[in-house]
């Protein structure tokens, strides 16, 4: 069993400073990997002129990569001593500016000065698109475990999560709802008054969908990309590290990544469930602006259905430690997936009628909610899920452990990206046309609505079986503080 400094306060309460420092880099995170997600195969096929085909390859291969990847970072961040700059906190330190600057390469407008040397471009697009996934666990697997390193607390643990929540889907709003706003006013090209979704209020925006607004995009995402990098700094400063063990960690090694995943339950169905959840959510962020582009034809409207999208994740966070103590934790995500089926099928709804812009705001309100809630209260597990195996095996394993949750989240991400660009691939989509055929019309509903409908029944069923209660968490806390 590892020692624990004593001077430390391993159920510590957390004060708003130090669930705010810490939840702030999730922002961070957002607004480089949330946009990656949601963009960057719009951009590739938009505005570079990679099929859909070969953008979706790209994730694949990338994705594969991270497979290898991420467990080998996780051991190495576990078996890494303590610091003055802390266990987890030095490597937020060592690796947040080059992620941002790597994450800016990504939309670069080479495809402007490449012309149609293809080759190059999807060269350049693979070799950035892999660098900046490599440094990205760097940040991302740190920054997991860091969470569980703050308190053991169980009811700290939920408040924190809502913190981060609230904090991420800020970031999501600046990704989902400003980002494509902020590139369409950037933009010289066809920039024009256009009506946005506010009553007669008009704005300059440009066609963002265009290989013109290339320069608008690297110029939007560089600003995202400062912005960025603060976030993670202020998280690196006030992030106190509490529950770890004294010096390094020798007895943690990268054979323990299979031993903890084969021999613990709630790690597996854990896992299984960011897979599929991290799945669906990422198929809709990738569809969503093919969907309003081509299905609804109103690009303008982006904005204003994605700032009422946004209010849930944001505004009402502050519900779900409600909600749970009233209904339970397995309901809980029962709940909200059931409020995200509803809010896509009136989204299907609206794509057979698409001037009833109401059925728009109102499906795309409850399937962020359920979407933003059953996602984002996930993370709260992941600490459980630490003691557990702590409890079992005397390793305090964080890094592995979150090493696996970011690969199975990762894999999530690439599978929201890759098979819907694969879908577009075989049902005809052609991004050099404004008007789509019928095949890649049906074939985008498809992937903005029945598959993510689909997962997320799967998503239910998995989590009906996650063993883990509250009580037996706070037990197993107990009895790891006592035996320290």
């Amino acid at each position: 069993m590892a020692k624990f400094a004593p001077a430390d306060d391993q159920f510590a309460k957390l004060t708003s400073a130090d669930r705010n420092g810490f939840a702030v880099g999730d922002f961070s995170q957002n607004l480089i990997f949330g946009t990656v997600g949601g963009f960057l195969l719009f951009y590739l096929t938009s505005i570079s002129g990679i099929s859909a085909a070969v953008g979706a390859t790209i994730f694949l291969v990338v994705r594969w990569i991270n497979v290898f990847w991420d467990p080998w970072v996780g051991s190495m961040v576990d078996r890494s001593p303590v610091t003055k700059d802390g266990k987890y906190r030095k490597y937020i330190k060592t690796f947040g500016i080059p992620l941002v600057i790597l994450a800016s390469l990504l939309f670069l407008p080479v495809g402007t000065w490449l012309g149609t040397n293809m080759t190059m471009k999807i060269t350049w697009a693979f070799v950035s698109y892999l660098a900046t996934a490599l440094v990205y666990s760097w940040v991302n697997i740190p920054y997991g475990s860091l969470m569980a390193g703050l308190t053991r607390d169980n009811d700290e643990i939920a408040k924190l999560t809502t913190t981060r929540m609230t904090w991420a889907n800020t970031g999501n709003l600046l990704v989902y709802t400003l980002f494509p706003l902020f590139v369409q006013l950037a933009t010289s090209y066809q920039n024009k008054p256009t009506a946005f979704g506010l009553g007669n209020l008009k704005l300059p925006l440009g066609n963002y969908a265009s290989p013109h607004a290339a320069g608008a995009w690297f110029g939007v995402f560089a600003v995202y990309m400062v912005l960025g990098a603060v976030g993670l700094y202020i998280t690196y400063r006030t992030s106190h590290e509490r529950v770890l063990p004294e010096g390094d960690a020798p007895q943690v090694k990268f054979a323990d990544l299979w031993n903890e995943f084969s021999g613990s339950r709630p790690l597996q169905i854990l896992g299984l469930f960011f897979l599929v959840g991290f799945t669906f959510m990422f198929f809709g962020n990738t569809v969503w602006p093919f969907f309003v582009q081509y299905n609804i034809g109103h690009s303008e409207l982006m904005f204003m259905i994605g700032l009422i999208g946004s209010i849930p994740g944001i505004f009402l966070v502050f519900l779900w430690p409600i909600i749970r103590k009233w209904i339970g934790k397995k309901m809980f995500f029962e709940l909200f997936l059931a409020v995200f089926i509803l809010g896509s099928v009136l989204l299907f709804m609206w794509d057979k009628n698409p001037s009833n812009t109401l059925l728009g705001y109102t499906g795309r309100f409850l399937q962020q909610w359920g979407l933003t809630a059953a996602t984002g209260f996930m993370w709260a597990l992941v600490p459980e899920v630490i003691t557990y195996n702590e409890h079992k095996s005397g390793k305090r394993v964080a890094g592995i452990i979150n090493a696996l949750m970011g690969l199975f989240f990762k894999i999530g991400l690439a599978l929201g990206g890759i098979i819907p660009g694969y879908m577009l691939a075989a049902t005809g989509f052609d991004a050099t046309k404004t008007a789509q055929s019928s095949a890649a019309l049906s074939g985008l509903v498809n992937a903005m609505v029945w598959v993510p409908i689909a997962l997320a029944i799967v998503a239910g069923i998995i989590m009906w079986m996650y063993p883990l209660t509250d009580e037996m968490v706070n037990q197993m806390n107990k009895e790891i503080a006592e035996k320290n």
